[in-house]
Formats: structure tokens, sequence, C-alpha cells
């Protein structure tokens, strides 16, 4: 997710990122764990995707990550790196490829759990408190292959929106960036799992432009869902509203990027290059404010109205929403 930055933005934000770092890195609690001790608990992920995949053209067939183990059998992850997975191997940090499967996958939050066919003889981690997790905090990352854990520092605990109708209120953002991201361990002072390791982003600070970092999902996310997956392989209860439209934020209004075929807003006739400008009669905001717009209207399956700018013209259209899940190919495991 790095792209292009403002002239001169990038330069300015990366030299006020790092005077504030040499100013409040000795004010910072050292932490007191081993970088070195985690190095079991971390596992290489290789998912086999569906041939005729929803997500295989933007995600691609063959995906690669890191998971992080949380008992002899199950690995959580980021959910993009599993999602219609038809095969998934698990690499243990001594080599060892074992089979799994895909346990549990959730578009809502982002994770992916996966279950190993054998026991993988592997260390856990336990989870943490992410709600805790603040702002300068010193905090460790693990990818699958490195010999140790990297000392970060949250940037942020901003809300972040993608653009494939994914919203989190108070994800994690850290600095530096780093590029064994996918599915890595996020680490706290207590040697305790507080996030899962999703993108590398050129926006991770609060108010300010052009300062790269990385975005992880906070691990709270995953205890009230956790059993469910397990159990089920999904979230128990209503799902949010999915579209089938990716966007593209411009002057607070959203431009069509990418129309998922035979979704609903295929279905509704909305086209790339379409300008979303309202949910309703409400004017939006920006990405955020659109998604949460469409959830308050109800869950999944709500009848979303919209006002769409086509080829100069303003139109009202309504959308049939329905849940992200019953339009993903179901692989054997789930």
């Amino acid at each position: 997710m790095i792209g292009p930055s403002p002239s001169r933005s990038p330069w300015r934000a990366i030299a006020w990122l790092l005077a504030t770092w040499f100013t409040t890195v000795m004010s910072v609690p050292a932490l007191a764990t081993d970088p070195a001790r985690y190095l079991g608990t971390v596992v290489r992920l290789e998912a086999e995707i569906v041939p005729d995949g929803e997500t295989v053209r933007s995600l691609g067939a063959r995906r690669t990550g890191s998971g992080v183990v949380l008992d002899s059998r199950t690995v959580v992850t980021i959910g993009y790196l599993v999602a219609e997975a038809e095969h998934v191997t698990v690499v243990t940090y001594d080599g060892r490829r074992v089979p799994g499967s895909v346990a549990g996958y959730d578009h809502e939050s982002g994770f992916g759990l996966v279950r190993a066919a054998l026991p993988l003889e592997a260390g856990a981690l336990e989870l943490g408190d992410s709600d805790a997790v603040a702002e300068q905090q010193k905090v460790l990352t693990l990818g699958h292959g490195e010999s140790e854990a990297t000392e970060l520092r949250v940037l942020s605990r901003k809300p972040f929106a993608g653009s494939w109708e994914y919203l989190l209120e108070r994800p994690i953002f850290t600095f530096p960036p780093v590029n064994n991201w996918s599915g890595a361990a996020l680490i706290d002072g207590d040697g305790k799992l507080v996030g899962i390791g999703s993108l590398i982003v050129n926006d991770a600070a609060a108010g300010r432009r052009g300062v790269p970092g990385n975005m992880f999902v906070p691990i709270n996310l995953l205890r009230p869902i956790l059993a469910d997956l397990q159990a089920q392989g999904r979230r128990a209860g209503p799902a949010y509203p999915w579209l089938g439209m990716a966007t593209e934020e411009a002057r607070g209004n959203l431009i069509v990027a990418r129309v998922t075929a035979g979704g609903p807003a295929d279905r509704a006739g909305i086209e790339i290059g379409d300008v979303i400008v309202g949910v309703g009669a409400e004017r939006i905001d920006g990405q955020a404010d659109f998604y949460r717009r469409i959830r308050r209207l109800g869950p999944a399956g709500v009848i979303v109205p919209l006002r769409v700018l086509e080829s100069g013209a303003l139109r009202e259209m309504s959308v049939q929403s329905m849940d992200r899940a019953d339009f993903l190919r179901k692989p054997r495991g789930i």
C-alpha cells in the first residue's frame, strides 16, 4: 500500500518522525523480553487457492506469509492470505512441513485461522490486550524466517478504511516499516500477542502524511469470535452488508475502481468510474464515513440506497447487499 505522496511531504514527515523518535526513545522503557525467545511461535504459511476463487484476480492463486501459533493445532494469520484456500502448508521454524486447512475466515476483522493436520510441536503465544497498546509504546514484530523479533514503536491508533469494504476503528500503526508483515506477530512487553500484520502503508502517523509504517489488526477483535471460527468457520450472528465494489477516495467522494462480477453492485448496474456521492440523501465524507453509514442501515441483505454520479448525471440506485462470506468459494476444511 505504499504509494505516491505530495511533493516534499515524505521527507518532511520522515524528518519529523526521526526527530520525534530520537527525543522519545530514551524516555520509553525498554522491553523486558528477549527478541529471540519467540522464534518457534511464528510459522510460514503456503496457501493454494481454489482455481475459480473470487480473490484469485486480486490476491493471486498462491500466497505466502506468516502465522502465529495459538495452540498445537491452531494458527492465526491475516485473512486475505488464506481466503478461499484449498490447501495450506504450515512450515515450522525448524523446517517441518505440516499439511493444514482453513479453519475459519472473518472478513470484518480480517483474521484467518488455519488448522494443522498434525501437532506442530511449536511454542504458542498467549493473547494479550490490544486495547491497552498506546502510542509511543515499544513492541516487537516477528515474521517467518527471521532470526529474532524486531523492535518497533507504536505511531498511532487512528481508523483505517480499505478500498475493499474494510474498516478498522483502532488498528495499530508502527514504525519503522518492515517488509515481513503479512500475518506477522505483534508482541507487547509482556510477551503476549497483541496484533497480526496486515499492511505496509505510507500514512502510519496520525495527522501526518508520507510517514511509512505497518498496520496490525488488534488481537482483541479475535477474542469474541475465536470460538465461533474454530467451531463453524465464521463468526456467529449477522454480517455487515457487502456491496462487491472497490473504491478510491477523491475529495470526499468515492470513485469506483473495481466491481466484483456477479456481486451486488454489478447486479445493480454500478460500473468502474462511477462516483459514489451519497448514501440515500446523506452526502458521504470519505470511505470510513461511507462504510459506517452503510452499516447503520442494518445487517447483510439490507437494501443500500446510493447516489451515483455516472457520465455527468446523478442517479439514485438501490443495491441489494449480501454477506461477503456467502460469495466466496468454499474450499474443503470449512
